[in-house]
C-alpha cells in the first residue's frame, strides 16, 4: 500500500474509533472565522492531536481540531485550523485533512481563507468569490505515485471551482447585500509575505488575489471527485500597492471585522448545498 494513503487510512480508522458521525459537507475556516463552528449544532469534536499521524496546525488564531455537527440540517466536519506548506510538512501532510474529510463522507468542499488584493479594484473587507486558481509557485499534491484509491493519475482542473456552487454562492451573497467580487486566487508558500514585484507578476498572470493557501487543497479534493468552492476575504492590499507595511495583526482584524457577514453567507450556502 502506498505510504501516503497508509498514513491516511490511519488517521481514518482513529477517527472513526472516537465518531460514527457522516459529513456531507466539509469546511475549511481562514482567518477570522474559527469560532464560525462553535456556533453550529455540535454533535462531537476531535482535536488533530488526538488523531494518530495527523500533522497539527502552529498558526496563532488556529485551534486545531475538526468539529462535527449539524448547519441548519446539514451534516457537516468543520476543520477549525488548516495546516500550511510554510510551517514545514510535506504537501501530502498539508492536503491530509481534505483527503480524510472526503473519505469520511464529505461530497462538497467549502473553502475560505484570508487574501492579499492583487486587483486595484479590491479593497480590504472586500469577499472574492474564488472562479480559477493559480498553483505553480507550490508544488502540486498529487506529484509521486498516484493514489488510485481516491482518483485518476491525469485529473482533469477545467473547472476546480464548481460553477454550479458558485452560481448559488452568488445568489445568496445577492439575498444578504453581499457584494461578492469574482477572481482567481494564487497560492504562493509564505510565510514571508510577498515582494512588490511578485505581486506584480501575479496581476500579469491574471490573479486577483494571494494567499498561502487553498490551491493545493482544492486540487486535492477535486482528485478525489469533491465538488469545490471557494471565498476569500481580501485582509489587506498586496504589497506595493499601498504605503502601509503588511503584517498579520492587520490580516486578523480585517478578517474579524467582516466575520459576522462571512459567517451569514457560509450558513446560507451550506442551507443550499444538501
Amino acid at each position: 500500500m502506498n505510504e501516503i494513503y497508509k498514513k491516511l487510512a490511519i488517521c481514518l480508522e482513529s477517527v472513526r474509533a472516537k465518531t460514527k458521525f457522516v459529513p456531507k459537507v466539509a469546511l475549511i475556516l481562514g482567518s477570522g472565522l474559527g469560532d464560525y463552528a462553535d456556533g453550529i449544532q455540535i454533535e462531537q469534536t476531535i482535536d488533530y492531536t488526538q488523531i494518530e499521524g495527523f500533522p497539527v496546525s502552529t498558526v496563532a488564531g488556529h485551534k486545531g481540531r475538526f468539529v462535527f455537527g449539524y448547519v441548519n440540517e446539514t451534516p457537516v466536519v468543520i476543520m477549525q485550523g488548516r495546516i500550511h506548506y510554510y510551517e514545514g510538512y510535506a504537501m501530502s501532510d498539508v492536503v491530509l485533512p481534505t483527503r480524510l474529510m472526503g473519505m469520511l463522507g464529505a461530497e462538497k468542499l467549502i473553502l475560505t481563507n484570508a487574501a492579499g488584493g492583487v486587483n486595484y479594484d479590491y479593497k480590504p473587507g472586500d469577499f472574492m468569490l474564488i472562479t480559477d486558481h493559480i498553483a505553480v509557485g507550490v508544488p502540486n499534491p498529487l506529484i509521486g505515485e498516484n493514489l488510485d484509491e481516491l482518483g485518476v493519475r491525469f485529473p482533469d482542473m477545467s473547472e476546480v471551482y464548481s460553477a454550479s456552487m458558485r452560481e448559488m454562492i452568488k445568489q445568496e451573497a445577492a439575498k444578504l447585500s453581499i457584494y461578492l467580487q469574482e477572481g482567481v486566487y494564487v497560492q504562493l508558500t509564505g510565510p514571508a509575505y510577498e515582494t512588490p514585484a511578485e505581486i506584480r507578476m501575479c496581476r500579469n498572470w491574471g490573479g486577483d488575489a494571494v494567499g498561502m493557501s487553498t490551491a493545493c487543497e482544492a486540487m486535492a479534493a477535486r482528485h478525489m471527485g469533491m465538488e469545490v468552492c471557494g471565498i476569500s476575504c481580501i485582509t489587506n492590499l498586496a504589497a506595493g500597492m499601498s504605503a502601509q507595511q503588511l503584517d498579520h495583526k492587520e490580516v486578523q482584524e480585517t478578517a474579524d471585522r467582516v466575520a459576522e457577514q462571512f459567517k451569514k453567507l457560509i450558513t446560507a450556502v451550506v442551507g443550499r448545498i444538501c
